[in-house]
């Protein structure tokens, strides 16, 4: 986990990049199929600094996955009323049930990460959580949960560079707060941060898996191929479906068009 930056990687070629992908995404289906038929409970930590690409990785990881299978996890600010919880008990409930997929976008480590360095957790809680950390995510384990942890790696000129381009893009700027700004000034609180968080909870049982995130189509593909080669999974045969015959006419007549409202056709008016 530890050692110098590789040289960034080369930009993928768009078609090479979307072929790729199509690939691996329909192997994702395979894995939602096994999982649904083996009953099995695949976990999927998604960490890494603001701007790392987890948000691109997850839309891209998900897209194709039935929604019912396969859920993207992402907790607000707890309340007042979890915040006197034992930390990790709002994330139990958020853990899979058999034959399903859940991907945690930020996680339990919250506390090793942001609450640490902005202060939102005392010293000893972070000291309990790092203690701790390990032997949930064994008990995680030892029950039989599929347990993946990816920590996405950005340099700090890409950081800024992505910042500033959300700032820019009115469909971005959401992604923009205040907190993420706060990254820019306190970039090696967060790199200590980091580098101990790993150093305590970088375990055998569930080992980080560290993905240089510079160049955006590299890393997703990276991450997805990676948890792949990991998974045990088969290929289920789908059921046999046959689409029936359309019966014959009993004499429906559909109503009038004026008897309901329309959307207007918007579409029809940017037709050159």
């Amino acid at each position: 986990m530890t050692g110098k930056k590789s040289a960034p990687a080369a930009r993928l070629p768009r078609s090479v990049y979307e072929r790729e992908l199509l690939r691996l995404q329909t192997e994702l289906v395979k894995v939602q199929e096994w999982v649904r038929a083996e009953g099995a409970r695949l976990v999927v930590v998604f960490e890494g600094r603001d701007a790392a690409g987890k948000g691109g990785v997850i839309k891209r990881f998900a897209e194709h996955l039935n929604p019912r299978v396969a859920r993207v996890t992402a907790l607000p600010k707890p309340t007042e009323r979890e915040r006197t919880q034992w930390y990790f008990q709002r994330y139990v409930e958020h853990l899979p049930a058999a034959g399903e997929i859940v991907l945690f976008d930020r996680s339990w480590y919250n506390r090793a990460g942001v609450e640490q360095v902005m202060g939102f957790c005392t010293p000893d809680e972070h000291r309990r959580f790092l203690h701790q950390c390990p032997i949930f995510e064994r008990m995680l384990v030892e029950d039989g949960i599929l347990l993946r942890k990816y920590w996405f790696s950005v340099s700090d000129a890409v950081q800024e560079e992505r910042f500033r381009r959300r700032l820019e893009d009115p469909t971005r700027q959401w992604k923009l707060s205040p907190m993420d700004l706060e990254s820019i000034t306190r970039w090696e609180a967060y790199s200590r941060a980091k580098d101990e968080m790993l150093v305590h909870t970088d375990i055998p049982e569930a080992p980080w898996y560290v993905v240089e995130s510079d160049e955006k189509r590299g890393a997703r593909l990276n991450m997805i191929a990676h948890l792949l080669s990991t998974v045990p999974y088969r290929e289920v045969p789908p059921p046999a479906i046959e689409i029936p015959r359309r019966p014959p006419s009993t004499g429906y007549t559909r109503p009038p068009r004026d008897l309901q409202t329309y959307v207007p056709d918007h579409a029809a008016g940017l037709i050159p």
